[in-house]
C-alpha cells in the first residue's frame, strides 16, 4: 500500500483551528501525484503519451479533525481497476487514528479531446505491481 505523509500548514486550518474540509481533496491530489511518481511515471510523461485521468466522483467522510502541524499519512488503496476507470480508497491518519476516509473514482481520457479511453497497460501494471 502506498502512503504519503504531509504536514498541515497553519493556512490550511479554518476558524475552528482544524483542517478546512476542502483541503482534504488537495491533500488527496498531492498523494495521487506521488503514487503516480512512485508506481507509474511522472504525470507529465503520462500526458505526453496521450493519457490523462479526471475525477468523476469523490466522497469523503470526516471522523476526527486534523489540526495545524499534524503529520497526516494518506494511504492510497487502489480498490478497483476497471476498463476505463479506477477507484481509490484514501485513508487519512494522524498516528494510528483514522481522521478521514473516502472514495475517489477517476476516468481515463484523451487529454486533447477528453474522450473516455481504456486504462493504458503501463498504468495498470504500475498500479498492480506495488
Amino acid at each position: 500500500m502506498f502512503v504519503h505523509r504531509l504536514r498541515v500548514r497553519y493556512s490550511e486550518c479554518d476558524q475552528q483551528g482544524v483542517v478546512f474540509n476542502a483541503n482534504y481533496l488537495a491533500y488527496y491530489d498531492v498523494a495521487l501525484t506521488e503514487l503516480w511518481r512512485a508506481r507509474v511515471c511522472l504525470y507529465q510523461e503520462m500526458i505526453d503519451k496521450g493519457d490523462d485521468l479526471v475525477v468523476a466522483e469523490s466522497r469523503l467522510r470526516f471522523l476526527r479533525p486534523g489540526r495545524f502541524d499534524d503529520e497526516i499519512d494518506i494511504a492510497m488503496d487502489v480498490h478497483h481497476l476497471g476498463t476505463t476507470s479506477l477507484i481509490v480508497h484514501p485513508v487519512f491518519r494522524v498516528g494510528d487514528t483514522v481522521i478521514t476516509e473516502g472514495e475517489m473514482r477517476h476516468v481515463f481520457v484523451d487529454p486533447a479531446t477528453l474522450a473516455k479511453k481504456p486504462i493504458p497497460d503501463y498504468v495498470r501494471n504500475g498500479l498492480t505491481s506495488g
